[in-house]
């Protein structure tokens, strides 16, 4: 009964959040242990009661920040100073700026919605088509999810109990390789398609473009410098990264004002809310998960199938791409963690810190793909194409993503060589 409601909850649009509380409550009932019903909200307040996930508020207000500061079109600009003059110039520009946006916003959903509307239309004038131009935008808001700071591993760190910062460390090489498989597949698509020629900027230009863009670079360098050098915590670099944002958005470019902080705080409170009752709602979940013992149920099934960790993790990635497909990508996260980490770290030795890039990987590819594609209805929304005109044009750039993915998965090394 509790697994009938569920599913209809779930596919019926009801949000996760509620899903999860009430199939918590409903498994309460059923079991008639109704004294549970007294630490109900103690269990979800909970799942609240950790540091870390202060984070999320303060990286989505730093995001906010950076975007009402004229710095997102600073850095866009930088980029064009970089990779600016080569053929297709303005796809190379594109990817690079979300590079830098990735070290900064930490949502895929954030970064897709706020570089769609700067890079869509200026591609489209330079002479590309619209849904290439949006499919590409797309394609780099995958980076955010992995390239720290990323909000997914702020919350599978919470999830997994491991630390945040070194789960940070993990995404690096895997999103500098899928950054680096990006560049490849719009080499190839340019050589077929004829990119428009680039042109570089004068010297005087691109001096200024990168003084511009140097104050911008100090958040970045705040967030994962004071992580890596160990001089503060996720949390702290994300405060510190909302500070020197709003004082280089106010005292330098001169494009924020004291009293557009309470919009900006009121967005953030808003957004921020959301994920944490999510949090507060998949404890007490995850509370009638390890009661049920449907961690180790799964792992006697799986393991009578395979022993082997990369036959494991393939099935995994199988399972939540189309997970990923029908849930959101922070929701499904919730959902499938205290199920799967147990079996991945105690039946197969999966390092949780593999095993969360290799989730955060599955379950950023789902913001692209139908029938839900968070992702890409959002580039479609911002940059006014069909989520068909755009889907045309992703598919080189998710098989990238794919083989980055086995990779990861084959060789465990590539998440885990950074961490100490």
């Amino acid at each position: 009964m509790t697994a009938a409601l569920f599913l209809v909850l779930l596919f019926g649009a009801v949000p996760v959040s509620i899903v999860l509380a009430m199939t918590a409550i409903s498994y309460i009932q059923q079991s008639g242990n109704t004294v549970l019903f007294d630490s109900f909200a103690q269990q979800m307040f909970a799942g609240t009661e950790n540091y870390g996930l202060l984070a999320i508020p303060l990286f989505m207000l730093t995001g906010e920040l950076m975007n009402e500061g004229g710095m997102t079109k600073r850095l866009v600009n930088a980029a064009r100073v970089l990779v600016g003059g080569f053929r297709g110039g303005l796809v190379w520009i594109n990817l690079l700026a979300n590079m830098f946006m990735a070290a900064i916003i930490g949502s895929a959903v954030s970064q897709i919605a706020v570089m769609s509307r700067a890079m869509v239309p200026a591609m489209e004038r330079e002479g590309y088509d619209r849904g290439f131009a949006a499919a590409t935008t797309a394609a780099g808001g995958l980076l955010a999810p992995v390239i720290p700071p990323s909000m997914l591993f702020v919350i599978y760190g919470v999830l997994a109990q491991i630390p945040i910062g070194d789960m940070f460390l993990a995404g690096i090489l895997p999103g500098l390789l899928m950054a680096g498989s990006f560049f490849i597949v719009v080499t190839l698509i340019g050589l077929a398609a004829e990119f428009p020629k680039g042109e570089w900027m004068s010297a005087r230009e691109a001096v200024a473009a990168i003084l511009a863009a140097l104050p911008a670079a100090l958040i970045p360098v705040a967030i994962i410098g004071g992580i890596v050098m160990g001089i503060a915590t996720p949390t702290e670099s994300a405060a510190v990264a909302s500070l020197i944002a709003f004082l280089l958005g106010w005292l330098v470019y001169g494009e924020l004002r004291p009293s557009h902080l309470a919009a900006l705080f009121r967005r953030t409170a808003q957004n921020a809310s959301l994920v944490i009752f999510m949090v507060a709602a998949a404890n007490v979940f995850g509370w009638v998960v390890i009661y049920e013992a449907i961690p180790q149920k799964l792992a006697a099934l799986i393991t009578s199938l395979t022993s082997d960790p990369f036959v494991f993790l393939l099935i995994v990635m199988g399972a939540l791409l189309l997970v990923g497909m029908l849930i959101d990508g922070i929701a499904a996260l919730i959902l499938v963690t205290p199920i799967l980490l147990p079996i991945a770290t105690g039946d197969y030795g999966i390092s949780p810190f593999q095993f969360g890039v290799v989730i955060s990987i599955n379950l950023a590819l789902g913001l692209l793909t139908p029938p839900v594609g968070v992702g890409l209805y959002i580039a479609a929304s911002m940059s006014e194409v069909k989520p068909t005109a755009i889907f045309g044009a992703l598919w080189p750039f998710l098989v990238a993503v794919v083989l980055v993915l086995l990779a990861v998965c084959y060789w465990p090394s590539l998440s885990l060589a950074l961490i100490g």
